[in-house]
């Protein structure tokens, strides 16, 4: 599931590739952009931005995409099979001599001038893994509305950018409070630890291959209650539970134990 780190991790791999090179093939299948043709131009850097990817290219010009749950940039060598899901799941085609860049179910694809590019970012707050980090700025973001529900004010990217479903369940399992607990409960400590304990996850797993909050590279293991229930707790035992969380717009799956982590829940 595309958060913080694995956006990353799609931007390095995209601007080593890229960056540098001519386009020699351009494909944007949405509407409105189905006329513009980048060829000619040189790619000079793809960047991260909490969940974003921008896509910097000679002249002036950004494309931006979002992965959000399913999207995904794939990398191709000439000649070699495209393999990312079938061709009308295409949505973006950057091509240079040496690399194809393939972006599959994008559910965001603009192109933009790169002085606009607060436009499409501009919103968000400090991002866990960019230069602009300011944990302080991150938790007053957070304690803005202390009736919120924790797990929402940490999915909230104008709060702090990069953190998704996976790292929010995480993050409220190792805090030992519930997603539903509304943040103002926080005590002041556990509410301090917030800001760097997201970041440390994220910093984590931003150079791992496979995503893990627990320290262990083992099936089933890898995470503490994410996606495990109604497995035991690898604490305690207890069967961990599943819910939505929201107002029911998106599908927001939460998990959490129910004997380690205080607080409200379904």
């Amino acid at each position: 599931m595309p958060e913080g780190d694995t956006i990353h991790q799609a931007a390095r791999r995209l601007h080593t590739a890229l960056a540098g090179h001519v386009v020699t093939r351009s494909d944007l299948r949405v509407p409105k952009l189905a006329t513009v043709d980048l060829t000619g131009r040189t790619v000079l850097d793809v960047t991260p931005r909490g969940k974003h990817l921008l896509t910097r290219i000679e002249g002036g010009l950004t494309l931006h995409s979002h992965l959000r749950m399913e999207g995904s940039w794939r990398l191709y060598a000439p000649g070699e099979r495209w393999s990312g899901g079938p061709g009308y799941q295409i949505r973006a085609i950057l091509g240079t001599a040496e690399r194809t860049a393939v972006g599959y179910r994008l559910p965001v694809l603009e192109l933009m001038r790169t002085a606009d590019e607060h436009k499409a970012v501009g919103h968000l707050g400090p991002d866990l893994l960019g230069p602009d980090w300011d944990p302080g700025r991150a938790l007053d973001n957070l304690l803005a509305t202390p009736e919120r529900p924790l797990g929402e004010a940490l999915l909230d990217q104008r709060n702090l950018a990069g953190i998704g479903n996976v790292f929010k369940s995480e993050i409220c399992f190792l805090l030992g409070t519930t997603p539903w607990l509304p943040i103002g409960e926080l005590s002041a400590e556990t509410a301090a630890r917030l800001p760097a304990l997201s970041k440390k996850l994220l910093e984590a797993n931003r150079d791992r291959p496979s995503r893990t909050t627990t320290g262990r590279d083992l099936p089933g293991r890898r995470l503490y209650v994410y996606g495990r229930a109604p497995h035991p707790c690898l604490r305690c035992g207890t069967p961990i539970r599943k819910a939505q969380q929201g107002d029911g717009s998106r599908d927001r799956p939460t998990y959490w134990c129910p004997t380690c982590q205080r607080g409200p829940a379904p």
